[in-house]
């Protein structure tokens, strides 16, 4: 049976609707509706845009009439962030954006009532301050008049779907990225409730990947020129969507989803949360299918994201392709640097302050485009071979080849040197694996499709992936060991 889907993907850089189409085993997808997203100041905060998004939404949405019947819609976004809805369910403010600085010294003041260990123990997640927990914490001691005033609190995708269908609820993969989940009972922690002064009754009914919630809203639905369309809470959290559209063989792989955000590790069916990987700080996600993500939190293509916007400031565009062909110009291993270092984390003048860690380090500084470039990518591909190794340590695992999907999978440059530097295939694609992941997701509750093993036959079915095999990888276990010793080239102290 044909069926019709809409993907509502919103990144932190950029958002699209997405109109997919599944018919005898392939699924194929079409750009509805692409759009920029990104921080607006207000309030004296960094936030979001809802009214914004969801004028575009609507415009995408819109899009799709003439396409013929549309069977379901699914949302995505990014982790973390929510937004606070009064007794009227209207949105009380813009939600606050991840890197807006009100976090700064929360984990010291969550510490005064929680262990680091204990919370790890109880979340299986890896701290940061940008977590939904530590966002509440500076909510409760900085303004506390707003959460006193919210009745209800949705994380992103939960408040888009509320906005498109008037249901309320909280979906699981993007509830386990604000460390106040249990991760063995996958319900909230109590214990870190009540420690944090967090009401229980703040979050709607919990619902796993693949739940339908409701229906358009008639009045969208007239607006908008579409039919009774379905609202799915899919696997809200990208990460989690891509990771459903993976197209690994293997029961046993490792994963890459590269983009503004780099996420690295394999799938368990439980968590794992031992000493070891509490000491590595590898993080466990929930995702669909009831599987759990295993992985580290790494700056992605972040760094050549900031560069670019700053060359364009100073009259000098690039495209990314341009980019990665003068960095493969480019001298290599001149420099590197830590792609997590603090002062990498906001928006500004990154080539700057790259010039300044690599001089700042004893290092030849990149005066070229090229070698920014070329620094920044060689340093990724380093922080992947790091990752690779905290998760084979953690799972005690053996794995054949590295899956890297989303837009980081468009640069050969990168991919070629994570298969150098990791000593492994790499097969790279698809570059849409978040919108087939929600697409798939969707099918799955549609009853089209019956679990992720399906779903990731369909994914190799339907695009082509290229394969890149390790080049030299003896010189970059040279330069590895060089970098991630004490007092490393990476360090920046």
């Amino acid at each position: 049976m044909k069926r019709q889907m809409l993907a509502i993907d919103l990144g932190a850089s950029s958002g699209r609707v997405m109109l997919g189409t599944y018919d005898q085993g392939n699924l194929q997808m079409k750009e509805l509706h692409r759009f920029a997203n990104g921080p607006i100041e207000e309030d004296g905060h960094l936030r979001w845009d809802v009214p914004r998004l969801l004028a575009e939404i609507k415009c995408g949405l819109a899009k799709a009439v003439g396409s013929g019947p549309i069977d379901s819609l699914s949302v995505d976004t990014w982790g973390v962030d929510f937004g606070l809805l009064d007794e009227q369910g209207e949105l009380l403010e813009n939600p606050v954006h991840y890197r807006d600085n009100r976090t700064e010294g929360m984990c010291k003041a969550v510490d005064q009532w929680i262990p680091e260990k204990k919370l790890y123990e109880i979340t299986g997640i890896q701290r940061m301050e940008i977590n939904t927990l530590f966002q509440l914490q500076a909510l409760r001691m900085k303004n506390p008049e707003v959460l006193a005033k919210a009745k209800t609190l949705l994380f992103m995708p939960d408040l888009i779907s509320y906005l498109l269908c008037g249901e309320m609820c909280c979906e699981y993969s993007i509830a386990s990225t604000s460390q106040m989940l249990d991760a063995k009972k996958r319900t909230w922690s109590e214990e870190i409730l009540e420690g944090a002064g967090i009401r229980k009754d703040l979050f709607p009914k919990l619902v796993m990947p693949g739940t339908r919630i409701g229906t358009l809203k008639p009045e969208l639905q007239e607006e908008l020129g579409l039919g009774s369309v379905a609202v799915i809470a899919g696997a809200g959290h990208d990460t989690q969507s891509a990771m459903a559209a993976v197209p690994a063989m293997e029961e046993d792989f490792l994963f890459l989803s590269c983009g503004t955000w780099a996420l690295f590790g394999t799938e368990l069916d439980k968590p794992c949360m031992s000493e070891m990987a509490a000491e590595r700080q590898v993080t466990n996600e929930g995702g669909a299918g009831g599987m759990i993500s295993f992985l580290k939190n790494i700056i992605g293509t972040w760094l050549i994201q900031e560069s670019r916007n700053q060359w364009k400031r100073e009259g000098r565009e690039f495209s990314f392709g341009q980019l990665e062909e003068m960095a493969s110009q480019a001298d290599a291993f001149t420099c590197l640097l830590d792609p997590d270092a603090p002062e990498f984390a906001v928006p500004g003048d990154m080539p700057a302050r790259i010039r300044d860690y690599v001089r700042r380090t004893g290092q030849q500084i990149p005066e070229t485009e090229g070698a920014v470039v070329r620094c920044i990518n060689e340093s990724l591909a380093l922080k992947f071979r790091r990752a690779m190794e905290d998760i084979v340590a953690c799972t005690g695992k053996k794995y054949q080849a590295l899956y890297i999907v989303g837009g980081g999978c468009q640069s050969s440059l990168l991919c070629q040197m994570t298969a150098n530097a990791c000593d492994c295939v790499v097969c790279a694609g698809p570059v849409e694996a978040t919108v087939m992941g929600n697409l798939g997701i969707q099918l799955m509750a549609l009853g089209e499709m019956k679990d992720l093993k399906q779903l990731r036959a369909v994914v190799r079915a339907s695009e082509t992936c290229k394969r890149y095999v390790p080049d030299n990888a003896e010189a970059w276990r040279r330069i590895y060991q060089l970098a991630y010793m004490p007092d490393g080239m990476r360090s920046g102290t």
